[in-house]
C-alpha cells in the first residue's frame, strides 16, 4: 500500500487555496494550510472543510522565515503549493515593498525551510508564477520560451519567485517548479478583481442595489480560465516524473468589454457600447441608462494590454484539458452565483422597508 501524501498549501484561505485544499482531499491527501494572524478571518471559501479530520490550518507568514521553517518542519509535507502572495496588480503600485517582500522573498523562504528541514530531495515544491511576467508582451501567444518583459511591481516580485525556483531547481536538484498562470477566475473571485467586480455589478444593478459601474481599460485583452480547472493542472506539474516549468492558460483571448457584455446578458440586461477611450460608455439597450462608465482611476501607471497563453505543453506532457469550461460558461458560472447573492441582498432590503 503506497505511503499517503501530505500537501501543504500556503494561501488557502484564497480562491486557489480553497479550490485546491477540497481537490487534494478527494484525492485522499492529508491537507495543512497555511494562514496569516489577522484582526480579521476570512474563512468563507474554507469554512464548510474546516471540520474535516483531513484538513489542518497553522498560522505562518511569507514574510517571516522562521515561521516557514517550523511549520515545514513538523508538517514534513510531500508537496508544498506556494498559492500565497500579493496578488492584485494595481495594488502593487501601492504597496510595492510589501509585494516584493511576500511575493519575491517569500519564495526564497519556502526554498531555504525546505532545504534547513532536510526535505530537498523528498519534497515537491509548486510555485504559482504568473502571466504578468510577459507583461509588455514580445511575443503572441506567450508560451514557456518567451521573453519576460514585467510591467508592474508585482509582476517584477513575481520574476524573482520564476527564476530563484529554476535556481534551486539547478543549484540544488529540487523538484520545484513554476506554473505560469494566465488570468483564472471564479464565483470565488476577489470582489475587487475585474471580472468579479462585473459581475457583482451587474447583479446588483439588476435588482437596483448599484446604478453604475466604473472600469478602466475595456479593451485590455486576457486569456481567462476557470480557477477550478486550473488547479487540477498545478497538481499534474507535481506528479510528473522530472520538473519543468507550463503556461497553465486556455488559448483564447477576450476583452474586459466582452467579459462585461456577457455577464449583463446573463442577468437580463443587454448592454451596448458607444464612445471610444475614457469617453466609452456602456448602456441598457432597453431603458438607455449609462450602466458603466470609464474612470481613469482605474487606469494603471504602466498596463498589460494583450495576454494570450499557449497551452501546448502543458496538454501535450500533462494531459490537460484547458478548454474542459468555455469562456461563456465560466462568466455564467461567476454571474448566476452573484445574481443569487444580489437577489438575497434585494429580499432583506425590501424586509426592512
Amino acid at each position: 500500500m503506497s505511503k499517503r501524501k501530505t500537501a501543504l498549501i500556503t494561501g488557502v484561505t484564497g480562491q486557489d487555496g480553497s479550490y485546491l485544499a477540497e481537490f487534494l482531499l478527494s484525492k485522499g491527501y492529508d491537507v495543512h494550510g497555511c494562514i496569516r494572524r489577522s484582526s480579521t478571518d476570512y474563512r468563507e471559501r474554507i469554512d464548510h472543510i474546516e471540520g474535516n479530520p483531513d484538513f489542518h490550518l497553522h498560522y505562518a507568514d511569507l514574510s517571516d522565515s522562521v515561521s516557514l521553517v517550523k511549520l515545514i518542519g513538523e508538517v514534513k509535507p510531500d508537496e508544498i503549493y506556494n498559492l500565497a502572495a500579493q496578488s492584485h496588480v494595481q495594488v502593487s503600485f501601492d504597496v510595492p515593498e510589501y509585494t516584493a517582500n511576500v511575493d519575491a522573498l517569500g519564495v526564497l523562504r519556502i526554498l531555504e525551510a525546505v532545504r534547513l528541514c532536510g526535505l530537498a530531495d523528498t519534497c515537491r515544491i509548486y510555485q504559482a508564477s504568473t502571466s504578468e511576467l510577459f507583461g509588455r508582451v514580445e511575443e503572441v501567444p506567450q508560451r514557456e520560451t518567451t521573453p519576460f518583459h514585467p510591467y508592474s511591481p508585482y509582476a517584477v516580485a513575481k520574476q524573482y519567485g520564476y527564476w530563484i525556483i529554476r535556481e534551486y531547481r539547478d543549484a540544488y536538484h529540487m523538484f520545484c517548479c513554476n506554473g505560469i498562470l494566465f488570468n483564472h477566475e471564479s464565483e470565488r473571485r476577489g470582489e475587487t478583481f475585474v471580472t468579479r467586480k462585473i459581475t457583482l455589478a451587474a447583479s446588483r444593478i439588476k435588482y437596483g442595489l448599484q446604478e453604475k459601474l466604473y472600469l478602466g481599460n475595456l479593451s485590455s485583452r486576457r486569456d481567462w480560465g476557470y480557477a477550478k480547472d486550473y488547479i487540477e493542472c498545478m497538481w499534474l506539474i507535481l506528479q510528473s516524473d522530472e520538473p519543468d516549468d507550463y503556461v497553465i492558460a486556455t488559448g483564447e483571448q477576450h476583452t474586459v468589454r466582452e467579459f462585461a457584455l456577457l455577464a449583463f446578458h446573463d442577468v437580463g440586461i443587454e448592454l451596448e457600447f458607444t464612445g471610444e477611450g475614457p469617453d466609452e460608455k456602456g448602456i441598457d439597450k432597453a431603458t438607455g441608462r449609462t450602466l458603466i462608465e470609464v474612470s481613469p482611476d482605474f487606469y494603471r501607471p504602466t498596463d498589460v494590454v494583450n495576454l494570450l497563453g499557449d497551452p501546448t505543453k502543458a496538454k501535450a506532457k500533462l494531459g490537460w484539458n484547458p478548454q474542459k469550461t468555455s469562456f461563456e460558461e465560466l462568466v455564467k458560472i461567476m454571474a448566476d452565483s452573484d445574481l443569487r447573492k444580489a437577489e438575497a441582498e434585494a429580499r432583506t432590503r425590501d424586509l426592512r422597508q
